[in-house]
């Protein structure tokens, strides 16, 4: 499986513009032509460009300085330089940039190409410098040059549902049971050490579906996995607590977990939220698995045993899950787009 970056320093430099051109008309007689210096191109331009396919910041080598083609020098009978060819590097949806003393400059939400570095400008060739008082001018402009700058990017995901629980509670395998994601899965805490995607379909939508790796009663203080995956919660527009109900510690369980996303960040109970009892496939007495489900749904909460494990319940959540986008299309908020108008009330 591919490493997870979701930091990393970036160093760009565009490129230079070429030099324009000394020359001279030379054709037959004719003994002194004028000058014929053509200008320089400019330097190739550096974007950053969001792309949904890219899941991660891991191909962009911190290390590494990422430039632009300089720009070709003039030539002569005023032929122009051409232009450096311009780079584009790619960005997964949810960065965000920010220049070397912290500033936020940009937001990729959208795949629209940032111009994060633009190009020097091409130097005048000698033909432009010919006037009627100096008719052979026998120098031209060097190109713009340009310095390397220095950024950061930090990913923040975007997801439609974000599923959130303690170490080995089964998000991983819900994750699998919900979509055609292949998570590693093992029955030992912190299996998943970075989030997993995945998309969840039925016949006229489609929605992305992460996994955020296990959070710890002190979490918010930099405990365990400490706060470096809770920012990926902040643009999931669904929550999905999911809870180990064999451990028989529900509500112990989604009060910590609440608590934690409130220290990191209040805003993030204000999103709309399920509530998952997982591995009821290990509980012998069905009537305990009702009791906890009695107990959460007095507090208002929408509830769903299941075990992602065998399947059972399974198919209920996703019906859930789409009928909870499709009130939001209703009221004008399309699948998959960013809308603070959705971010709002408990339970769904």
């Amino acid at each position: 499986m591919a490493r997870f970056v979701d930091e990393t320093p970036l160093h760009v430099k565009a490129g230079d513009g070429g030099p324009g051109c000394v020359s001279f008309l030379h054709e037959k007689y004719k003994e002194f032509g004028g000058p014929d210096g053509g200008d320089g191109g400019d330097g190739g331009d550096v974007y950053l460009v969001a792309d949904p396919h890219v899941l991660s910041l891991a191909h962009i080598r911190g290390e590494k300085v990422y430039r632009a083609q300089n720009g070709r020098p003039g030539r002569g009978k005023k032929c122009a330089g051409r232009k450096g060819q311009s780079l584009y590097l790619k960005v997964p949806l949810g960065t965000q940039l920010f220049d070397e003393h912290g500033n936020l400059l940009h937001d990729f939400t959208n795949e629209e190409p940032y111009l994060l570095a633009r190009g020097g400008r091409g130097g005048k060739g000698n033909a432009f410098f010919a006037t009627a008082t100096r008719q052979n001018p026998r120098f031209a402009q060097d190109g713009e040059k340009t310095e390397v700058q220095h950024f950061f990017l930090s990913l923040k995901l975007i997801a439609d549902v974000g599923l959130v629980g303690f170490p080995n509670a089964g998000k991983s395998t819900l994750l699998a049971a919900l979509t055609a994601a292949h998570p590693k899965i093992a029955p030992y805490a912190f299996t998943t050490l970075s989030p997993n995607l995945g998309v969840l379909e039925n016949e006229t939508h489609s929605l992305t579906v992460a996994d955020i790796p296990g959070i710890l009663e002190g979490a918010s203080r930099g405990y365990g996995l400490g706060i470096s995956f809770l920012k990926h919660m902040e643009r999931v527009r669904l929550l999905i607590f999911v809870l180990d109900l064999s451990l028989a510690q529900g509500e112990a369980e989604l009060s910590i977990l609440c608590h934690e996303l409130a220290q990191y960040n209040q805003r993030l109970l204000d999103r709309p939220f399920f509530v998952v009892l997982n591995k009821i496939d290990l509980i012998d007495d069905p009537e305990l698995v009702q009791e906890f489900c009695r107990d959460l749904e007095k507090r208002g909460y929408q509830v769903f045993p299941l075990s992602a494990h065998t399947g059972e319940g399974v198919d209920a959540l996703k019906k859930a899950i789409f009928a909870y986008f499709a009130r939001l299309e209703d009221r004008g908020f399309g699948v998959g787009k960013l809308s603070d108008g959705a971010l709002s009330g408990h339970g769904a």
